[in-house]
Parts: structure tokens; C-alpha cells; sequence
């Protein structure tokens, strides 16, 4: 794959990275979260591609 490629996915990928924190973080500011398990998903697509990636997981609340 080419270095623009590569380039475009990561500063993707980073952008989504955090700002993913960020929104997770304002949505459990404040919350009653101790103790507790929540799950979470990820769902990328890509327009003109046939793509849909699923990714599944758990966040576990600040105690």
C-alpha cells in the first residue's frame, strides 16, 4: 500500500481514537459507574465499499 494511503488510514484511525475517549468520558462524567460493566460497539463502514466492521467490547466503570 502506498505512504498516502497509510498516512490517510492512521490520521483516521487517531481521530477516532480519541475522539471515542473523549465521548466516552463526557457520557460517564458524572455517572453512578462504579462497580459496573457496560458494553460497547463499534460499527465502520465505508461509502463505495462493501464494508461493515463490527467491533465489540466492554468498559468497565472507575471505582
Amino acid at each position: 500500500m502506498s505512504d498516502d494511503f497509510n498516512m490517510s488510514m492512521r490520521k483516521f484511525l487517531k481521530q477516532v481514537g480519541v475522539t471515542s475517549q473523549q465521548a466516552i468520558e463526557e457520557a460517564m462524567r458524572g455517572a453512578d459507574t462504579a462497580g459496573k460493566s457496560y458494553e460497547a460497539r463499534i460499527v465502520l463502514t465505508i461509502d463505495g465499499l462493501d464494508l461493515e466492521h463490527v467491533v465489540t467490547g466492554q468498559i468497565k466503570g472507575q471505582e
